[in-house]
């Protein structure tokens, strides 16, 4: 007999990307960035550290949360920090969401929804996207249209396309809340500053932001939520009572408050992601064209697995993805089997490891 919930005995639970604690790899699998954190960053977390330790920290994180509510021109009350995005979603599903209600995501995609909502005990749909990573927003209503949370990844992983604002706003639920997750906004071509909440539908909306992949700040564990007072004061009421730490806080506040380091390491993230698009081109590879800091890409005849077990063996990390059902059945994939490798941009040095080791493994 267990113990568990009934639900969470039956979860399988998500499973992260590879963290080897070795040295010697090149690890290209879970979207960090290959850069050093601002400067600014380590002093104020070393001043932090010299502290107060023994009191808990801010509770509504006041520091913080002025600093992103200048960034983006708005009230501090907009802003929500939490230890990591993934937290941002964990108190959006608390604050909206019971078991009959309905949490619906864009299918391939970010499978943790499917697991947060398992664990909620709420129902979910998978919304199946187009071969092209495009909506169909008249097949997927009569399931939008029942959605208490629509989380819609933009851009979106794996895929790493973008969809556009016009897109956006025809996928709100009639009764519910669409979660824009921008955990790779920074890295768009054009980034956005907040104008979906601006609209017409923007007490529907809420924005989430990760520190982990611009910033470089994925071992600090901090995002925050970006939506009109009424439902941040709403969704405060069950996040943790402390759920960032005093050095989390300091290190966040100093890193948003350096754009000028943020944005030059951006810049050179695209610079090699063009570089990385166009080689795997070269090799015959069939890459999606991204608004991230990674790259999705499939072979036409080589096995993904087998790519990714062949470079793995070079101690080079890449993400093998598979997504059940996740195109149109067909004679050849009775399945609609969707996999292919998802490779996060590093440096010009690993990127070049990379390459070379693809030259050998596919010819």
């Amino acid at each position: 007999m267990s113990l568990f919930r009934p639900d969470i005995a039956a979860l399988d639970g998500y499973i992260p990307g590879e963290q080897p604690q070795e040295t010697g790899w090149v690890k290209l699998n879970t979207n960090e960035n290959p850069y050093p954190a601002s400067p600014r960053v380590v002093s104020a977390i070393q001043q932090a550290a010299e502290g107060r330790l023994n009191v808990y920290p801010d509770p509504l994180s006041k520091g913080f949360c002025k600093a992103a509510a200048e960034l983006f021109n708005l009230d501090p009350d907009w802003i929500l920090p939490a230890n990591g995005s993934d937290e941002n979603l964990t108190i959006l599903i608390r604050s909206f969401a019971d078991k009959n209600d309905l949490i619906a995501y864009p299918y391939p995609s970010y499978i943790l929804y499917e697991t947060l909502a398992e664990i909620q005990g709420t129902r979910y749909a998978r919304l199946r996207l187009n071969p092209n990573w495009s909506w169909n927003v008249r097949l997927n209503w009569p399931l939008i249209e029942q959605a208490k949370l629509l989380f819609v990844p933009n851009p979106n992983s794996p895929s790493g396309n973008h969809w556009d604002h016009e897109v956006i706003q025809s996928l709100v639920p009639p009764q519910g809340i669409l979660v824009h997750d921008e955990a790779y906004g920074d890295f768009v071509d054009e980034p956005h500053r907040m104008e979906l909440l601006h609209t017409e539908l923007g007490k529907q909306i809420v924005v989430t932001r990760t520190l982990s992949k611009s910033y470089s700040l994925a071992g600090i564990r901090f995002g925050f939520s970006i939506a009109h007072p009424d439902l941040t004061a709403g969704m405060r009421k069950v996040k943790d009572s402390y759920n960032c730490d005093m050095l989390a806080l300091a290190a966040a506040e100093a890193a948003i408050r350096d754009q000028d380091w943020m944005l030059s390491n951006r810049d050179k993230i695209l610079a090699t992601r063009t570089h990385l698009f166009d080689e795997l081109a070269k090799l015959g590879f069939n890459p999606i064209p991204s608004q991230t800091n990674f790259v999705w890409t499939t072979h036409p005849t080589m096995p993904h697995a087998e790519i990714y077990q062949e470079l793995k063996n070079r101690k080079i990390l890449v993400r093998y993805m598979k997504f059940p059902n996740g195109v149109a059945p067909s004679d050849e994939n009775s399945e609609g089997l969707l996999d292919g490798l998802r490779i996060t941009v590093g440096t010009d040095v690993e990127i070049a490891k990379l390459l070379e080791a693809l030259r050998e493994i596919v010819g």
